[in-house]
């Protein structure tokens, strides 16, 4: 069992608050820490102090890769197939997808082929992994997630008075299918030139008024917030095609391969196959591949009802089933109970708040606020108990 020490990702969007507030982490350099990531992925690898010595905990495992992780897992996977962050987001991210397992395959290998650097701002794929996550909200989050239903996208289309689009928008209303989806977000996210900035204006023109219900003035409303940063951004559209959602602190929603989303603002637990593959659709100065994003979509609509994960809660335990083999999430609410779990793969555990003690049958750890530890398949049991809430992630 390891005290993890985890690499913080300094993006642009990050709050420069978040981090220090929730878990006493520094930050005298006032830079904007987005992201703190609890794992082996290499584009940020947790390290661990063993026998002495710091160590990454990718070389960790690579020493003993069924010991750490498990021989189920190290022969369907071979790696630490997931990865839990600590999201924080002062400002909106990017429009994005992630692609699903055998395209993210093929597009490593073609781009590899293709002799683009891996830390290129042109490359797609970073590594062979799809990247389907879930995020339970710290604080309240907001987010956009998947396609709202078509007549619903419509109708705030209709309210935006964007005339530029007016004909497309005509046709997504006769033909409320699949393909017309994904030939209107195209038209929408290819749009350029004069023509991109004329429909922008449109849609900007007396945005403060626009939306007839609660939940279209909720998407005019983020619209008027994204275009503080983006103002000449096709991402702008994406609250109109997009559901909008606000979870409250300790609520969660999945996010599948292929789904367009982002997070707007807020921080929160996230947990993720280990993938760092982000294909972008707007709100971004960074690189987007319109035609690799588009065979990437899934253009299938997601009632807004169907957004929230509800946990199974037995005792003081929730535990979020997801449809993937790749991560398993539990919170924990702890108390002078000891409770035992039987270990069936590599597990980190992270204190949300207060303090967990963790015994193993030959070592003992005291995690505090923000603190995270491995615990290898080896271990076989563990116990635990202490005061406040901590988190569990594992397959």
């Amino acid at each position: 069992m390891y005290k993890l020490g985890n690499v913080i990702q300094n993006y642009a969007w990050g709050s420069k608050t978040a981090m220090n507030a929730l878990f006493g982490i520094n930050n005298s350099d006032g830079l904007p820490q987005a992201e703190l990531w609890m794992g082996a992925h290499p584009n940020g690898c947790s390290r661990i102090i063993n026998d002495g010595e710091s160590q990454l905990l990718s070389a960790y495992i690579e020493q003993a890769p069924e010991q750490v992780l498990g021989r189920y897992t190290q022969d369907r996977f071979g790696e630490l197939p997931f990865l839990m962050k600590i999201l924080s987001a002062d400002k909106p991210l990017s429009i994005q997808v992630h692609p699903e397992k055998s395209k993210a395959i093929q597009g490593f290998i073609r781009e590899n082929e293709a002799g683009i650097p891996l830390d290129s701002p042109e490359r797609n794929y970073k590594d062979p992994n799809h990247k389907p996550e879930m995020v339970y909200a710290l604080t309240n989050y907001k987010a956009m997630n998947g396609f709202r239903v078509i007549s619903e996208m419509v109708e705030l289309f209709e309210q935006s008075g964007c005339r530029v689009l007016k004909q497309d928008v005509e046709e997504l209303k006769a033909y409320p299918t699949p393909i017309q989806l994904g030939m209107f977000f195209r038209r929408v996210i290819s749009l350029t030139g004069e023509e991109k900035t004329l429909a922008i204006s449109q849609l900007m023109s007396g945005i403060d008024n626009k939306g007839t219900s609660g939940k279209a003035r909720e998407a005019f409303e983020l619209i008027a917030e994204c275009a503080k940063d983006y103002p000449d951004d096709v991402g702008l559209f994406a609250p109109l095609m997009l559901n909008v959602i606000e979870l409250a602190a300790g609520e969660a929603m999945y996010l599948d391969a292929e789904t367009p989303h982002a997070y707007v603002k807020g921080t929160g637990v996230e947990i993720m196959a280990s993938s760092d593959n982000v294909l972008r659709a707007g709100l971004t100065p960074k690189y987007m591949d319109v035609e690799e994003l588009l065979k990437n979509t899934r253009f299938e609509p997601i009632p807004y009802d169907f957004l929230r994960l509800k946990p199974q809660v037995q005792g003081h335990k929730e535990r979020y089933l997801v449809p993937v083999d790749d991560f398993r999430f539990e919170v924990l609410t702890l108390s002078a109970t000891k409770h035992t779990e039987y270990v069936r793969s590599a597990e980190i555990v992270m204190c949300l708040q207060g303090e967990i003690t963790i015994e193993t049958a030959d070592s003992t750890l005291v995690l505090k606020t923000g603190e995270s530890a491995l615990i290898p398949e080896s271990s076989a049991t563990y116990s635990y108990s202490g005061i406040g809430k901590a988190v569990r992630a594992f397959n």
